[in-house]
This record gives C-alpha cells, structure tokens and sequence, in this order.
C-alpha cells in the first residue's frame, strides 16, 4: 500500500530523504539544505545515494532546469533503486516542483511504477493512486 506523508515535514530516523538537486551537487536551498544539513547527502554528489539521503537532479550544473525527458529518466533510476533496497525506506519530496518550476502533475505521474517502500507528499495522491 502507498505511504504518504504531509509536504513539508521532515522525514524521521530510517528514511533516507529523497530530494530535488542539481547535477553539480550543490545543496544550498530549500530540501537540498536539508538533505545536506540533517541527511548526509555530500556537496559535489548531484545524482543517486549519499549518507541518509538519496538525490534526483531536476536541475543541470549551471542551475538552469533539466528538461522533463531527463528528470523523467532519472526518476527511473531512483525507482529501480528503490525497489533493489526494499529494507530501506524512501521519503519522496516534491522534487523538481519549486525552483525548478515543473507541476506537481508533470511530476507526480513519474513516480507510479515506484514500489510501496516510498512515501510521497500527501498532494501527489490524485495522480500516483488516482489514475
């Protein structure tokens, strides 16, 4: 059964924070600061796992957005990790919705296929159990 959580709370002791980055690992703001901060995630590492947290680049490394077709692959590649680290639980952010500028609906639907040790922002519902 899909997890959810509230947007904009933080995940506790066994989840590893899956958040938005960019392609040159800097995590200067919003969930990025965070992962940094209170989850492990290493300055320079701009996609995949670092300490407690787990990074999805929606931007490239002069900051600019990555197109959606490259967001979309590099969710793919976070699901297929979730699902080969099912003792581990993902909290999903809402990545890629803030300073990088996608909709919560060009973003939410990438995540689908994502196995049920991810939890997602309770706004993400209507399109990742709603069809």
């Amino acid at each position: 059964m899909r997890q959810y959580h509230q947007d904009g709370t933080s995940a506790g002791s066994g989840w590893v924070f899956v958040f938005g980055s960019n392609l040159a690992g800097y995590h200067a703001g919003g969930a990025a600061r965070a992962a940094a901060d209170q989850f492990g995630a290493k300055w320079g590492v701009g996609e995949g796992p670092t300490g407690d947290a787990y990074a999805i680049p929606t931007m490239d490394r002069e900051l600019a957005p990555r197109s959606l077709d490259d967001v979309s692959d590099s969710i793919q590649v976070f699901v297929m990790h979730a699902k080969s680290k099912r003792n581990q639980r993902f909290f999903v952010t809402r990545i890629g919705c803030g300073i990088a500028g996608f909709e919560d609906s060009e973003i939410a639907p990438l995540f689908r296929d994502a196995p049920d040790n991810c939890s997602f922002a309770e706004t993400w519902r209507p399109w990742l159990d709603g069809g």
